[in-house]
């Protein structure tokens, strides 16, 4: 969880835009839409990742 989740998260964002910015340059728009879905996916995993930080520190906190 948590780093590990992060670096995951960015490096699905990062492919996605390499991907998008190919698939621009080529006019290849499956590449395209494949950057974009990547880019989705890593601000998904982004999202839990902030998510299950959150419920853990609230879980901490009610045990103190």
């Amino acid at each position: 969880m948590g780093l590990g989740d992060k670096f995951d998260a960015a490096a699905d964002k990062a492919k996605g835009k390499v991907n998008e910015a190919v698939g621009k340059a080529t006019d290849d728009t499956s590449q395209e839409l494949k950057g974009k879905a990547q880019q989705a996916e890593g601000s998904v995993k982004d999202k839990v990742a902030d998510a299950k930080a959150h419920l853990k520190d609230d879980a901490d906190d009610a045990k103190s």
